[in-house]
């Protein structure tokens, strides 16, 4: 008996042992892509203990862990701070702005530019729109700040041809959520829109054809076939744009902002940056940076539990 149990757990094993053997060339390839996630993603996240430590520099990282308790003195700090709610704003309304006008634009670009009938059109236009996203953002930023100079910039010199005098355009407030969000969906909208071209390259011709026979334009195709039919692709990346809802771009940030224009421009990840790195208040620093992280996980987890709710379209 006590063999034929043996034969028998060897013969379960035996089909583990030959996928891991016909799959090992796969498996051996992720080997780098887990190492990368478990050292630069997740063995990092064990420092979020320093948001409840009084941690200095100096006393390495087994100072992380050894550093004397302080609870939420960190977190009560913060949220007794006169830059709270300012920050908060300017993080959640340059988010919110470059969601709403951002998201839309790859979604009503795949749409048209898959209703291109020539190809060698189709796919020109597609490059162009996709190498804004592949500048480095110190380019752009630095294009950004010759455009809208007050001095030889060509925006300001188009308005002075009309008879208007020169706009300081990275020195007045008002004006920095335009430019980062308008600039962002420049840059971003051709390459967001692979996504949404190929999910309607999925859809089958026989249901064209099907409407096409039936009298239907190229309008009533769009909205009663093409949109439908990449509706759960939209909703997964709105529920993933929406996590990011409290966290805006740092480097383009920090690279367009100056202290005349804080009011509109200083967001959370700035504000860490100077804790962290320029103060050297890492455990503060880390505090901020944890909050913002709650308050996206928050969001996301509850855009889900709604959409589930709504659509049958989740994440999870």
């Amino acid at each position: 008996m006590a063999k034929k149990k043996q034969d028998k757990s060897i013969g379960k094993q035996t089909p583990f042992k030959k996928l891991l053997h016909r799959d090992r060339y796969l498996l051996i390839m992720l080997i780098p892509v887990v190492l990368y996630y478990l050292i630069f993603c997740y063995f990092p996240m064990t420092g979020i203990v320093m948001a409840f430590k009084n941690y200095r520099l100096g006393s390495g990282l087994a100072g992380v862990y050894n550093s004397p308790n302080v609870g939420f003195k960190w977190f009560q700090q913060f949220f007794g701070s006169i830059y709270l709610g300012r920050l908060v704003r300017n993080t959640f309304l340059l988010q919110f702005f470059s969601l709403i006008f951002g998201f839309p634009i790859p979604i009503l670009f795949a749409v048209a530019v898959t209703q291109v009938s020539r190809k060698g059109l189709q796919k020109g236009i597609q490059v162009c729109t996709y190498l804004p996203y592949f500048i480095s953002t110190v380019v752009v930023c630095g294009m950004i700040n010759n455009f809208l100079s007050p001095t030889g910039g060509i925006i300001n010199k188009l308005i002075n041809m009309m008879g208007f005098e020169s706009i300081n355009f990275m020195n007045l407030p008002q004006w920095f959520r335009p430019i980062y969000v308008i600039s962002g969906s420049w840059q971003s909208f051709g390459f967001n829109s692979i996504i949404f071209v190929a999910a309607i390259m999925g859809i089958s011709p026989d249901l064209y054809e099907a409407m096409k026979v039936d009298g239907a334009n190229r309008r009533q195709l769009i909205w009663h076939l093409v949109l439908p039919s990449i509706k759960p692709t939209i909703i997964l990346l709105l529920i993933l744009s929406l996590g990011t809802m409290m966290s805006v771009g740092f480097e383009k940030v920090y690279l367009l902002y100056n202290t005349a224009i804080y009011e509109t421009a200083d967001v959370i990840q700035t504000y860490v940056y100077r804790q962290g790195i320029e103060s050297s208040n890492y455990s503060y620093a880390t505090a901020v940076g944890l909050f913002n992280s709650v308050i996206n996980f928050v969001i996301v987890f509850t855009a889900n539990r709604i959409s589930r709710k709504v659509s049958d379209t989740a994440i999870w």
